[in-house]
C-alpha cells in the first residue's frame, strides 16, 4: 500500500503551512476584508465600505484584473539562496500592470509550485508577498501552494500572482485622450525589475561571472544587483490622482515591462501620435552597462528592458508642474523624458 506522502506530496505539511502563514496574510488586511471568517475555500472583500471613518464608496466601480509572475528572476533567487524579494516582485508585476488605468488595488492571490514543501525557505516568499501588498495597500486574501514533485525538480520554485481592483465608471485611464504637446514622466526603476532575465542568464553565463562577487561598477554582489525588487508605483499615481480629484491631468500611464520603453509606451498612444523621448534626460542604472559589456547591443537593450525607467506617465502640459511637485511629494524623482508629437504610434528615441 502506498500514501500520499510515501508519493511525494506531504497534506500534513500543507496543513501546517497554511497556518504559519495567516501572520503575513493579516497584515494586509484593511477594513473591507471580511477577517472574522476563517478556514473558508475563498476569500470576502467588501467593495464598498460605509463606515465613515474608512468611507470609500463607487458610485459606478468597474473592476479591473491582472496576472503575471516574476519569470526565470526566480532562478537568480534560488542560485542566491534569497528568497525574501521575489514575492515583492509578484506583487509589483500585478499593481504596476493594474494602476496604469488609474485603478485602486484592492486585493492579492498567489500561486506557488514547488517540488518540496519547505515553510523555512517559502516563508521568505510569502513575507515579501505581505510586504508588497502593504506597500501597494492591497490585501493578500488568500493563495495556493502546490506541491508537486512530478512537475518540478528539487529545489524549484514558480509563482504567479492575481491581482483585483476598482475604478470608477468613465475615469478609466486608457491612452484614448493622449494628444500632440503631452508630455511623458519617467518614474526611475531600480534595476532590471523582473524582466529579460533568460537573457540576462545567458549574458552572465557567456561572461562567467560570479553571482556572488562584488563588481566595483556595481558597489554590490551581481547577484544583489539582478534581485533588487521591482518598484511599486502604487503610492505616486494615487497621490497624483488624489490631488486632481475632477481634473483629468493623466492622459495615458504604461508600465515598462518586457518590450522596454518602445513597445509599452506606444501600447498607449493614438494611431497618429508618437512619443518623442531624449535618452540624455536619464542615466540607467550601472547594471544595464554591466549587462551590455557581456555582449549585447544597446538596440536589443531597449526591446528587452526598461533602462532605468519602471513607469511612465503621459499629462497635459499646463499640469505638469503641478504633477511633478506631486511625485516629489510620494518620494519620487520624476524625470521629464519628452513629448508626444503626431506621427504613427511610434516611440522615438533620440
Amino acid at each position: 500500500m502506498i500514501s500520499y506522502k510515501q508519493s511525494g506530496v506531504d497534506v500534513g505539511a500543507n496543513t501546517r503551512w497554511v497556518a504559519a502563514i495567516q501572520s503575513a496574510m493579516k497584515s494586509t488586511y484593511g477594513p473591507r476584508v471580511c477577517a472574522d471568517r476563517h478556514g473558508g475555500f475563498a476569500g470576502l472583500f467588501r467593495l464598498d465600505y460605509d463606515e465613515q471613518l474608512f468611507r470609500r464608496n463607487y458610485r459606478k466601480p468597474v473592476l479591473v484584473a491582472c496576472t503575471d509572475g516574476v519569470g526565470t528572476k526566480v532562478l537568480i533567487a534560488i542560485k542566491m539562496k534569497k528568497l525574501s524579494t521575489i514575492g515583492i516582485d509578484l506583487v509589483a508585476m500585478n499593481v504596476n500592470d493594474l494602476i496604469t488605468v488609474g485603478a485602486e488595488p484592492l486585493l492579492f492571490l498567489d500561486y506557488l509550485g514547488v517540488n518540496k514543501l519547505d515553510p523555512a525557505n517559502l516563508q521568505d516568499v510569502i513575507e515579501g508577498v505581505a510586504a508588497g501588498c502593504r506597500e501597494a495597500g492591497c490585501a493578500l486574501l488568500g493563495g495556493e501552494t502546490a506541491e508537486m514533485p512530478d512537475v518540478y525538480k528539487s529545489g524549484d520554485l514558480d509563482l504567479a500572482g492575481f491581482s483585483i481592483g476598482v475604478v470608477e465608471h468613465g475615469k478609466a485611464i486608457d491612452g484614448s485622450r493622449v494628444g500632440a504637446g503631452d508630455v511623458l514622466i519617467g518614474l526611475p526603476s531600480c534595476g532590471v525589475h523582473s524582466n529579460g532575465y533568460t537573457l540576462v542568464r545567458k549574458l552572465i553565463s557567456k561572461g562567467r561571472c560570479k553571482l556572488d562577487r562584488v563588481y566595483d561598477e556595481l558597489g554590490e554582489t551581481l547577484g544583489e544587483a539582478l534581485l533588487a525588487p521591482t518598484r511599486i508605483y502604487v503610492s505616486a499615481v494615487r497621490e497624483v490622482l488624489r490631488s486632481y480629484t475632477t481634473k483629468r491631468v493623466i492622459t495615458g500611464m504604461a508600465h515598462i515591462t518586457g518590450g522596454g520603453l518602445r513597445e509599452n509606451i506606444a501600447r498607449v498612444l493614438p494611431k497618429d501620435c508618437d512619443a518623442v523621448l531624449k535618452r540624455s534626460a536619464w542615466k540607467p542604472q550601472p547594471i544595464f552597462d554591466f549587462l551590455r559589456r557581456l555582449g549585447v547591443t544597446r538596440a536589443e537593450m531597449y526591446k528587452v528592458f526598461n533602462m532605468g525607467i519602471g513607469y511612465v506617465m503621459i499629462i497635459r502640459p499646463r499640469f505638469v508642474s503641478g504633477v511633478l511637485a506631486a511625485l516629489e511629494r510620494a518620494g519620487e524623482s520624476p524625470i521629464q523624458l519628452g513629448i508626444v508629437t503626431r506621427g504613427a504610434q511610434k516611440v522615438v528615441l533620440r
